[in-house]
């Protein structure tokens, strides 16, 4: 990669959008900020941990947020219009050359919250969902607090993902593309052979792609859709997290089965009440997917100049790490066990002495790894990264 990326210079010089400015998210009730020390119990920390990103949205999404406030009323509203579905549909053909059925469309308030409800339809209390591992903690959460077993299985081990989908009682595939921590990209490859093992033992699949637009150059995201076959599958996903609106809740599905997507929308609409969704939301992503690709394009390759920046500070310090950028997302997933150093003393020096807080890998099944939020300010990054390394080499 360019050094044009490294040290702190615009990303382009044809850059339309603003990402080194600083916006202050203290005191605007900002869980990666304002409630730090929930997590780490101590305030006033600089934070790498939430995945959301310390950018403003779009200004064409914040232009129809603020359209649509003008206009005054905001009463009850409907998803089911062709304003958002065809927006899906449109960013679906042009972005990732698949067409969909917006016939098969779902709505939901979060994709946590589409999961949870799918894993009530297709499973029982006790039964298994297969995950692949590190994991994102909000999965785990999900299938524990409803009472199903979690199973993990290695990314990349086709081995043990065909053993465990192959026991009995395994009735769900979680299938997060691309993968949350590693920021890995399923090659079309991996997913068909995902498809067909989940089709052979009867297994459905549940593909969490909110992380799919942001995939880095060189990588390609294929949807579930174009892999799924005659198997039982949902997609589910949300352009809040490209898009950096996740305050404003929302996202969608697409289900494969007609009557599974009935079942789902009456269960949204009696058993959780969902009978409107959040208008705000359906703006933001109308406007996102019809006019934002190119703020989107911006934001992707800023990103990757961080993510470009951690790797020459972190190999430059510690060269036995040879850490290379993830494929997807802003989240740099940090395997430090080449250091041999103690998960514990590190963070301890991390909140006490450099004051930063960085997600330890145990949250996701992963002692030894650190996540760091890249999503913000170049200058916030090297600060980041300098902490860590004088964290490092302090507990070494």
């Amino acid at each position: 990669m360019s050094d044009r990326y490294i040290e702190g210079s615009p990303v382009s010089t044809r850059a339309r959008y603003d990402f080194d400015t600083v916006i202050d998210r203290r005191g605007t009730w900002c869980v990666q900020w304002d409630g730090v020390a929930d997590r780490f119990g101590v305030d006033g920390l600089l934070p790498f941990t939430i995945s959301d990103m310390d950018f403003e949205t779009a200004p064409e999404v914040l232009s129809a947020l603020r359209a649509r406030l003008d206009h005054g009323v905001l009463g009850y509203t409907t998803w089911q219009q062709d304003d958002f579905r065809s927006a899906i549909a449109h960013w679906y053909a042009t972005r990732h050359g698949t067409e969909l059925d917006t016939g098969r469309l779902v709505y939901g308030p979060s994709v946590l919250s589409q999961l949870s409800q799918l894993l009530q339809m297709w499973t029982r209390e006790g039964d298994g969902v297969v995950v692949h591992t590190p994991t994102y903690d909000g999965f785990r959460k999900a299938v524990t607090g409803l009472g199903r077993e979690l199973r993990g299985v290695p990314v990349g081990d086709t081995e043990a993902l065909e053993r465990e989908l192959g026991r009995a009682d395994a009735k769900v595939l979680v299938v997060c593309s691309p993968h949350n921590p590693t920021g890995r990209v399923w090659t079309e490859a991996e997913l068909r052979e995902m498809a067909a093992l989940a089709l052979r033992h009867g297994v459905a699949v549940i593909s969490d792609e909110i992380h799919a637009d942001f995939v880095h150059d060189g990588y390609r995201h294929v949807p579930w859709p174009r892999v799924a076959g005659d198997g039982r599958w949902a997609l589910i996903s949300s352009a809040s997290k490209a898009f950096n609106f996740p305050a404003l809740t929302g996202s969608y599905g697409i289900i494969g089965d007609p009557a599974d997507r009935e079942e789902f929308l009456r269960r949204m609409e009696t058993a959780e009440g969902l009978a409107s969704p959040a208008v705000l939301s359906l703006t933001a992503h109308i406007a996102a997917y019809r006019e934002g690709g190119a703020w989107l394009d911006e934001v992707r390759e800023y990103v990757a100049g961080n993510l470009a920046l951690i790797a020459k500070r972190l190999n430059e310090a510690f060269p036995e790490l040879g850490w290379e950028p993830p494929q997807a997302g802003y989240l740099a997933w940090i395997d430090l066990r080449p250091l041999g150093v103690d998960d514990e003393a590190l963070q301890r020096a991390l909140i006490e002495r450099e004051k930063v807080a960085i997600m330890p890998g145990a949250v996701y099944g992963a002692p030894g790894f650190l996540r760091l939020n890249a999503g913000c300010p170049r200058s916030k990054v090297e600060a980041g990264v300098a902490a860590l390394v004088r964290g490092v080499r302090a507990v070494r």
